[in-house]
């Protein structure tokens, strides 16, 4: 038995050596002798390439407003891995995730003895949160976050309310497939028979697999363009605003201080789940509970604005799609700004179109490694890159530190990559910005 929180952590983080395993089994192994957890909660399953932890910050922020106790489980965390298990966006206590280690790791022991093998850190954190939300503290509604495509996806056990595929991106192409339509098809895998699905998909080839395995599982579908469009968008100074219409609702001028256009595709998604269950009667929310919800929801991490003077700005951005977001939204904002950007990615990427669209915008491009074991090495990066102006460094902290102290009044830093290297740098920066008594 675990005594403190950080034998814990190090023990669910050794379970990285275990690697990704695709599979349902353990799962419905470890939930049978936990009473079957997953049967209590009331759910929504959101799954998709990028999008997925923005859209359920919006649709969390609109059950709240609204009144309601709302639980949700999302990877990677940015600040604090509690964060992954959160109610209310407040993540649960270190004696919380102590006591659930101690229940799940009798179990990961036993299965570790059995043909299935051992449960891997995802398979581990996401049996500590359906036992949470079951039995230690329910709530109104759980948001649950795919971790990785969606058919074999550890999450895949639930019985939600409502299904949603934000969008699809070549990302994990060597588990997933190398095509949007294989990619689409493993996404399209959290469809449950009888359970309306919603998604933003674009490509048609992706959208008519999706359309397909709904029509298969008798699925009501919510398609973004068709059953509902985005309508008057534009950009303003910290955010965005636009109407959403349907054809049972319109509402106008909504505004969410996210930036980007694509947060709009996702704030979108999120109204449209919150008017299907105001309408099926099952959640109780008002035109003013979706207004107010969305105008303050907020996710780490995400075209982050960590300080305006000297302006610096995070992103999370990890696939193709993820940069060609960005890459629009910093062209359109900051054309009159000089673009130093720093960039850490892992090594088993797609890195080359990341790369050279990062070389179309930064006027200086620093390639940096992180301490992770999948991280790509600066050097390695660097080789990818055309720009005329790149460098590589090793020790990231030492650099950004002497960044931001000589920024100027016409430069913005964005700092940019792998998820798992915004969690390292967006703390440390902070600690720089509020040292320095930059004005943030």
């Amino acid at each position: 038995m675990f005594t403190t929180y950080k034998e814990a952590l190090d023990w669910i983080h050794g379970r990285l050596r275990l690697g990704i395993k695709p599979g349902l089994k353990r799962m419905e192994w470890m939930m049978e002798r936990l009473g079957a957890p997953e049967k209590k909660i009331k759910a929504i399953h959101i799954g998709g390439t990028n999008g997925k932890g923005s859209t359920v910050t919006f649709l969390r922020s609109i059950l709240e407003a609204s009144g309601y106790t709302v639980g949700t489980f999302t990877s990677p965390y940015i600040e604090q891995f509690n964060e992954r298990i959160s109610v209310n966006g407040s993540p649960i206590s270190d004696q919380e995730i102590l006591m659930l280690t101690n229940i799940i790791r009798p179990l990961a022991n036993e299965l570790e003895e059995t043909d299935l093998g051992g449960p891997t850190e995802f398979e581990v954190i996401t049996a500590m949160a359906f036992y949470y939300f079951a039995e230690l503290y329910p709530v109104d509604i759980v948001l649950f976050e795919v971790g990785l495509g969606g058919r074999f996806d550890s999450t895949n056990i639930l019985q939600p309310k409502a299904s949603v595929i934000t969008n699809i991106g070549l990302d994990h192409t060597s588990i997933l497939g190398d095509s949007y339509e294989e990619i689409a098809y493993e996404k399209a895998g959290i469809i449950k028979n009888h359970t309306p699905v919603f998604t933003a998909v674009q490509q048609p080839d992706a959208l008519k697999v999706i359309e397909e395995q709904a029509k298969l599982n008798q699925a009501p579908i919510y398609r973004l363009i068709q059953e509902f469009s985005i309508l008057e968008h534009r950009s303003v100074a910290k955010g965005e605003l636009f109407t959403i219409e349907s054809a049972n609702y319109t509402i106008k001028e909504l505004e969410i201080q996210m930036l980007g256009k694509h947060q709009t595709e996702n704030a979108s998604l999120a109204v449209e789940v919150a008017q299907y269950l105001n309408e099926t009667g099952s959640y109780h929310i008002t035109e003013q509970g979706i207004r107010s919800g969305l105008k303050h929801a907020y996710w780490p991490g995400r075209l982050e604005m960590l300080s305006e003077n000297p302006l610096v700005i995070i992103d999370g951005a990890h696939n193709d799609e993820g940069i060609a977001a960005l890459v629009q939204e910093i062209s359109k904002r900051y054309k009159d700004r000089t673009i130093q950007v720093v960039f850490a990615a892992l090594k088993d990427k797609k890195l080359d179109k990341m790369i050279t669209q990062l070389d179309q915008i930064a006027s200086q491009l620093t390639f940096v490694s992180f301490d992770f074991q999948r991280a790509a090495a600066a050097e390695d990066l660097l080789m990818l890159s055309a720009s005329k102006n790149k460098l590589a460094v090793t020790d990231w902290s030492a650099f950004l530190e002497d960044e931001i102290n000589r920024l100027k009044s016409d430069e913005l830093l964005v700092i940019t990559g792998s998820l798992y290297f915004i969690s390292q740098v967006k703390p440390f920066l902070q600690r720089v910005l509020y040292n320095d008594k930059v004005s943030i």
